[in-house]
């Protein structure tokens, strides 16, 4: 049985069967996906080790470096090369590079795989920070809709959701800030300050990322949310409870909030973790060092062994955030696990 169009997730005694087959379902995707970026940026994208060696550069020494790339190989023992570096290890030349190994960047030598680890925590808090903002001005502005439904509220709730859900993040960023940091100076424009050394700098530095990446989602959690909880509203079960006189306020908290807050949090899960495609053009507008920046550059530079990392590690998120959100889908609504034994 299905509830909302997704399948039900099992009882605890399937569970480690379904379990299993997430894993392999998972596996199996992020095995294509290592495949398709892999025949992109290696047969279809120009020569890699015409790139490294430069412009002045000689016949023999471009061999060594196929050689040492293992590029002169046939395709299919690359690309099980490049499995096993991400699983064991892999030796470019003299190099050895231990797994998870994602190759080294064609611009500055360094490992991928490190590049990623040190700006990695700069996106997470970025989507993080973004994420909860998006969440508390969304649900609790679509419960306000909700609630006021045709009255002035609703009506000002709903063009401001229309307005975020039409401007650009790239426009919203720059005139956020030219307003707030060139114009009024309340805010600084965001630079690399750890948390540890000031942290009123550290949150000042990170207001307008958040507020500009959370407002196209805080936008679209708020018509979900309302149009979700007018439509829970008119269930048998919510009426029940009003029948038997119960107060308003525990009508919405105990038997209408949390089947309507099923889909958001469906949805949020994915949202979260595709995060990085919006992190890319936020970061890059504000210059935040983190892998959204990192694979804007990269792909200015024609870096393939970055953007791929970058584009494996998007599939990655996204793929365990689905495999989440299913998990934890009976624990919010029980008409799931209700379904799940019929």
């Amino acid at each position: 049985m299905t509830v909302s169009g997704r399948p039900s997730i099992p009882e605890a005694g399937d569970m480690t069967r379904y379990l299993v087959h997430r894993v392999l379902g998972m596996l199996l995707v992020l095995f294509m996906v290592c495949l398709f970026t892999y025949m992109v940026f290696f047969l279809l994208s120009p020569d890699p080790a015409v790139q490294i060696c430069g412009k002045t550069c000689t016949p023999e020494r471009i061999d060594q470096i196929r050689a040492n790339l293992g590029l002169d190989n046939p395709f299919p023992v690359q690309f099980l090369q490049f499995l096993e570096g991400l699983f064991l290890s892999r030796d470019y030349g003299s190099v050895h590079c231990s797994a998870p190994c994602l190759g080294y960047s064609f611009q500055s030598s360094q490992l991928v795989t490190d590049m990623i680890v040190q700006r990695l925590p700069v996106t997470a808090v970025v989507a993080i920070g973004a994420a909860v903002l998006w969440l508390l001005a969304g649900v609790i502005g679509g419960l306000v809709s909700a609630v006021r439904e045709g009255r002035f509220a609703d009506r000002f709730i709903t063009s401001l959701t229309l307005g975020g859900m039409s401007v650009p993040n790239y426009v919203l960023a720059l005139a956020l800030q030219y307003v707030f940091v060139v114009q009024l100076q309340w805010l600084p424009f965001p630079q690399a300050v750890p948390f540890a050394d000031d942290p009123g700098q550290w949150f000042l530095n990170f207001i307008l990322p958040w507020t500009v990446l959370a407002i196209g989602y805080a936008s679209s959690y708020t018509r979900l949310t309302r149009a979700n909880v007018i439509d829970t509203l008119s269930e048998n079960f919510v009426r029940t409870a009003r029948a038997k006189g119960l107060r308003p306020d525990l009508v919405w908290r105990r038997h209408a909030l949390r089947p309507a807050l099923t889909p958001i949090v469906t949805i949020a899960g994915m949202d979260f973790a595709g995060l990085l495609g919006g992190a890319l053009i936020t970061e890059t507008v504000f210059g935040i060092n983190g892998v959204g920046k990192l694979a804007a550059d990269s792909i200015t530079k024609n870096d393939q062994p970055v953007i791929m990392a970058v584009t494996l590690l998007a599939a990655f998120f996204v793929v365990v955030g689905n495999m989440v959100v299913d998990l934890l889908y009976s624990a919010i609504d029980p008409r799931v696990r209700a379904g799940a034994t019929t």
